[in-house]
């Protein structure tokens, strides 16, 4: 019997990733001699937004006039990441207690990221959590990425969801429209770099402390 389901993004709300997504891009722009163009904390909630955000905003902030070398750099910084995946990256107070709570109580749990999947998996296994999660759905494992909702529906289904009874925890607007794209409730973090900014969503709910996702869950889809 299908379980009740709770999805979750991965940056910026299960892990604070945005230390070593800097540091990837900035390898990148070094390799090109501009140095260090992005700086954590300034820059962190850029840094969650994907490799592309970060190296749009490092070239238009040196006045780079090619924005073709977006398209050119993403691989290389890819494989910066890929080296240097979890040098500085956490998992978020109270997360790992919050998933394995909701698993404790019936819930099936699941990744739906647009981090590449292969990266993903390495980070989970790196954190050593990948066993909280029945599913990971990661850019690259369908044709679309969020926010059209069939990685979405895939992460439910893969980790032998209720496709009505589940929700999406995020962190960003993608999220957001991933989960009304569904049909389904949101529930966007506010601890991260642009959670003031989340309110503004109009989500199902709001997460100020994962110590409070258990209750919000049950209210939510029962």
């Amino acid at each position: 019997m299908p379980k009740p389901c709770v999805v979750f993004d991965l940056d910026g709300t299960l892990a604070d990733t945005s230390a070593d997504l800097l540091a990837a891009a900035n390898a990148c722009f070094r390799d090109l001699g501009l140095g260090d163009v992005l700086e954590h904390g300034r820059d962190s909630g850029t840094a969650l937004r994907g490799g592309r955000a970060m190296l749009t905003l490092g070239f238009e902030r040196v006045g780079w006039q090619d924005m073709s070398e977006v398209d050119r750099q993403y691989q290389p910084l890819l494989d910066h990441y890929d080296g240097a995946i979890d040098h500085h990256t956490t998992m978020y107070p109270g997360a790992v207690d919050a998933v394995q709570r909701l698993r404790d109580t019936g819930y099936a749990t699941a990744i739906c990221t647009n981090k590449p999947e292969g990266l993903a998996e390495k980070l989970m296994r790196s954190l050593g959590v990948r066993d909280l999660f029945d599913s990971l759905i990661g850019a690259d494992t369908l044709p679309v990425r969020k926010p059209d909702p069939a990685p979405l529906w895939a992460a439910v289904d893969q980790a032998g969801g209720d496709r009505d009874r589940c929700l999406l925890v995020g962190d960003t607007l993608t999220d957001r429209s991933t989960s009304e794209n569904a049909n389904v409730a949101s529930v966007l973090v506010t601890f991260g770099p642009a959670g003031g900014d989340m309110a503004a969503l109009k989500p199902q709910a709001l997460l100020a402390d994962y110590a409070d996702l258990p209750a919000t869950v049950k209210t939510l889809i029962g």
